[in-house]
């Protein structure tokens, strides 16, 4: 999925700790033969291979995950649809960068995106797209999917005390570590200054943590640098925010969530958020004016 996970454990067996981290990571390797849009064999290639096409039978897992993308899709008013991969492309991000698309290359883009071509078939496990050349692709949520299962097999394998990480874009804390009761200490980095400064600081219990920046998968298009938060209703990169962190108690609602808090910006967030989710905004301004919903 294009990041590093780790997990940290609390326990009293070396041996059954290690057991369980590796099922942990052996659900990764799962989900990534499942999931990935860069394997010709996973369900999700399949999808976008033969979805236009006709109706594909999927598996009851991939079904619900998608299932679940429409509907943050609907309450999210659109900023969230993974169907934005041709926009993703057509701006560079598959190829590492190139000149910036025109006007006709947005609009061609644009022309096959868009949650509301999905087409769920519930009795028969079925995707069909009503528009050819889309394509679905989870990088909006793959990681908090992935963080959630890893937690889970961590949970039923006894250890309730963790901490699991896909990078720092994704962070799920279970319980909290010893001598800490308010949960696992965890940095929301400065996107000004990544490397040196902090933002800020939030403690992590039965919690998750997601975080959507534009320093950290910007490509060079154009000779200038892009955003890869792409807005799917208007074909272009989103503007007015270096970065949204976002809580929520599972790591794929906060995943999903922190790209339409970003697109939209903090008052509809206010306005919008579901319950038990809270994010921390930095705008593209005075640093000061930096914070948490209230």
């Amino acid at each position: 999925m294009g990041t590093t996970y780790s997990v940290v454990l609390h326990g009293d067996s070396q041996g059954r700790m290690e057991e369980a981290a590796n099922a942990a990571f052996h659900e990764v390797q799962r989900l990534e033969s499942l999931l990935s849009v860069h394997r010709s064999g996973s369900a999700l290639s399949e999808i976008n291979r033969l979805a236009g096409q006709g109706p594909v039978t999927v598996s009851p897992e991939v079904f619900r995950l998608i299932a679940r993308c429409v509907r943050y899709s609907r309450r999210s008013q659109g900023a969230f649809d993974i169907t934005v991969g041709p926009l993703m492309k057509a701006w560079g991000f598959f190829k590492g960068g190139g000149p910036l698309p025109g006007r006709d290359d947005v609009a061609a883009a644009l022309a096959r995106v868009g949650y509301g071509h999905i087409q769920l078939d519930l009795a028969a496990h079925t995707v069909r797209f009503g528009v050819k050349g889309m394509e679905i692709n989870p990088g909006g949520i793959g990681k908090g999917y992935a963080v959630d299962r890893m937690a889970g097999i961590l949970r039923r394998r006894g250890f309730h005390r963790a901490l699991v990480m896909a990078s720092s874009s994704s962070i799920y804390g279970a319980g909290a570590p010893p001598g800490e009761p308010r949960g696992w200490k965890v940095a929301i980095g400065n996107p000004r200054r990544p490397r040196r400064d902090v933002a800020a600081e939030v403690f992590l219990k039965d919690m998750s943590l997601s975080t959507s920046g534009v320093y950290v998968q910007a490509v060079r298009a154009g000779g200038m640098a892009v955003s890869h938060i792409m807005d799917p209703r208007t074909g272009c990169p989103a503007p007015g925010m270096l970065q949204v962190s976002v809580t929520a108690p599972r790591a794929i609602d906060s995943e999903a969530w922190a790209k339409p808090f970003f697109i939209h910006g903090r008052s509809w967030a206010v306005k919008n958020r579901p319950a038990r989710l809270n994010a921390f905004f930095c705008e593209d301004g005075p640093e000061e004016n930096w914070g948490w919903l209230p």
